[in-house]
C-alpha cells in the first residue's frame, strides 16, 4: 500500500540521493522516483515515468492505472507531451486540456478520463536512453509556477538516480553475461577433452565434433557439452 501523505521536497530529495543500487535494481528506482515525485509535487494526482529507447517509447513507472493509460494513448498516436518532452528535454505545461490546442485529440480523451491538467518533465538520462516525467492533476490548472518548478528540481534529481541506476544495471547485466560466457567455455573444453581421450583426436577435430553434434541435434553447443560431460562421469559437474 503506498503513502498518500504529502512529503516535504528536501526529504524527497534526500531519499533520492540515498537510493542503495546494490539494495534494488532499475524497476524500484523507477517506482519510487514515481511515487516520491506523485507525494511531492502540489496537485499531483498521479504520475508516471516515461522512458525511449531506440525510438520506443514505454512507461516504466506509474502510480495508477490512470496514468498508464494517458501515456499509452500517446505512444499509440506516435505524439504528445510525454513523447515530446522525452524528445526535447524540456518542460511541457498542460494548464487546461479543455482549451489544449497542441495535442486535441488527447487532451479531449484525457478531460473525459477526469484529467485537466498535466506536466511533463524531460528526464535527460543517458546517450542512448531519454525519458519524462510525467504528472497528472484531476483540475485544471493545478500546477502554478512554484510546482512547476518544484517539478523541474525533482526532475534533475530524479534524472541522476535513473542514469545511476540504468549503469548500473548495465554493468550487472554485462557481468552476468561474462560469467555466463565463462562458464560455457569451462565445460566446452571439458567436452573436447574427453572426446579428445575417447577418440585420440586433435582439440580443433574435438570441437568440430561437438560442432557438429549441436546442428544435427539442433541443440546449443553449451547444452551438448553439458550433456557430453555429465554422461562420462556423473560426478562431475559442468
Amino acid at each position: 500500500m503506498t503513502d498518500s501523505q504529502p512529503m516535504d521536497p528536501i526529504d524527497a530529495f534526500g531519499r533520492l540521493s540515498r537510493i542503495k543500487l546494490a539494495e534494488t535494481d532499475l524497476k524500484g528506482v523507477l517506482n519510487e522516483v514515481a511515487e516520491l515525485a506523485r507525494r511531492t509535487i502540489p496537485g499531483a494526482e498521479e504520475v508516471s515515468v516515461t522512458l525511449i529507447d531506440k525510438k520506443e517509447a514505454r512507461t516504466a513507472a506509474y502510480t495508477g492505472q490512470l496514468a498508464l493509460d494517458l501515456d499509452e494513448l500517446q505512444y499509440g498516436e506516435g505524439r504528445g507531451p510525454c513523447i515530446d518532452a522525452s524528445a526535447q528535454a524540456t518542460t511541457l505545461s498542460l494548464p487546461d486540456m479543455s482549451t489544449e490546442g497542441r495535442w486535441p485529440e488527447w487532451a479531449a480523451r484525457a478531460t473525459r478520463t477526469g484529467v485537466h491538467s498535466s506536466l511533463s518533465i524531460g528526464l535527460p538520462m543517458h546517450e542512448q536512453i531519454s525519458g519524462a516525467l510525467n504528472v497528472y492533476a484531476t483540475e485544471a490548472k493545478a500546477f502554478d509556477d512554484d510546482a512547476v518548478s518544484l517539478g523541474q528540481t525533482f526532475a534533475g534529481y530524479a534524472a541522476v538516480a535513473l542514469t545511476n541506476a540504468h549503469l548500473y544495471d548495465a554493468q550487472t547485466n554485462l557481468a552476468q553475461q561474462m560469467q555466463t560466457a565463462m562458464q560455457s567455455r569451462a565445460v566446452i573444453e571439458q567436452a573436447k577433452g574427453i572426446i579428445i581421450g575417447s577418440r585420440h583426436c586433435t582439440a580443433e577435430e574435438a570441437f568440430a565434433i561437438l560442432t557438429r553434434i549441436s546442428q544435427d541435434t539442433n541443440r546449443k553447443l553449451r547444452d551438448v557439452a553439458i550433456a557430453l560431460v555429465a554422461s562420462a562421469s556423473p560426478n562431475i559437474k559442468p
